[in-house]
């Protein structure tokens, strides 16, 4: 005995032969032992296939999405064989950058960084048959960009009128606003300054050691602005005028050579900072020159000149 089937496979509904019936009246259709499909079946057939042939373009296109995220998957994936970037790999690189590149010395970053501070100071004044000239030449440094100076008294004592040079060419006059005689600062502010004046980053000397380098910038013998590199060679020194007329404490030595001119200029760190105010050279010989030793006066004192301790 055959087990009957459960649905219908065809889509169609059963013809209505009522005709055929009525030839064979009485006679039973042999249908296979099928149970006839239900009204219920017949449509979700006819559903299924309106959906097919109606909706077949939004079948390929998800079809297509599908395959498009399986492309991307597969790009993004990390490829077999593809090293990670290490530590290793990003020295080496940076060496050979190195190897090829000349880079500029500290002492060639620090003047960069202060020269734009760094003035020429000149006392004028006139001579023993009247005429008016230059008296002295030294240096001096921008504290603040007001056009606020910092020298030696000894550069613009006893002059007439004072006038300084700053680093784009600009000249000025000034004047003397500040004394601090027993470290031999002066205080000057000039009358006319650059649009874009720059000041010089004061630094304490608190953990200034021997053997820190450093530099002095300034116009010896009114050549500049010239550069001298050297070190701290000492700290806390005291130093007595060649006329044994004053007697300064509390002094920076250094070995960066200096020579007159370089008075009121700045002795800076490697960053460009300034830890002091030059202010003297020892002379054995009495000649003026350099020796190897000079003396800066620390820029805690020579700012408090200025009205402004700064640490």
């Amino acid at each position: 005995m055959r087990r009957p089937a459960l649905y219908s496979s065809s889509s169609r509904p059963a013809a209505d032969n009522t005709a055929g019936a009525a030839s064979h009246a009485g006679e039973v259709p042999d249908n296979g032992g099928a149970v006839p499909a239900g009204p219920g079946t017949s449509r979700f057939s006819r559903l299924k296939t309106h959906f097919l042939q109606h909706h077949i373009a939004l079948l390929w296109f998800m079809v297509g999405i599908l395959a498009l995220l399986l492309a991307l998957s597969f790009l993004m994936s990390p490829r077999p064989g593809t090293r990670k970037l290490t530590q290793e790999d990003i020295n080496a690189a940076v060496l050979k950058t190195l190897e090829n590149t000349t880079l500029p010395s500290a002492a060639a970053k620090a003047y960069d960084i202060i020269s734009p501070s760094v003035v020429r100071v000149v006392g004028i004044g006139k001579d023993k048959n009247g005429k008016e000239g230059e008296r002295s030449v030294g240096t001096g440094v921008v504290i603040v960009d007001k056009g606020i100076i910092l020298t030696n008294l000894h550069v613009v004592q006893g002059a007439e009128s004072i006038k300084v040079t700053f680093a784009d060419g600009l000249e000025s006059t000034a004047s003397i606003t500040g004394v601090q005689a027993e470290n031999d600062l002066a205080v000057l502010q000039a009358h006319k300054i650059p649009d874009d004046m720059i000041a010089a980053t004061m630094r304490s000397t608190a953990d200034l050691r021997p053997g820190d380098q450093v530099m002095a910038v300034g116009f010896p013998f009114g050549i500049g602005p010239s550069a001298s590199a050297g070190i701290v060679s000492g700290l806390k020194r005291n130093f007595r005028s060649p006329e044994g007329k004053q007697e300064m404490t509390n002094l920076i030595q250094f070995d960066a050579a200096a020579n007159p001119g370089n008075s009121g200029g700045p002795l800076v760190t490697m960053e460009g900072e300034v830890v002091g105010i030059v202010t003297a050279i020892y002379n054995p010989n009495q000649q003026r020159t350099f020796v190897g030793i000079g003396f800066a006066v620390p820029i805690e004192n020579a700012a408090s000149a200025a009205g402004m301790p700064p640490f």
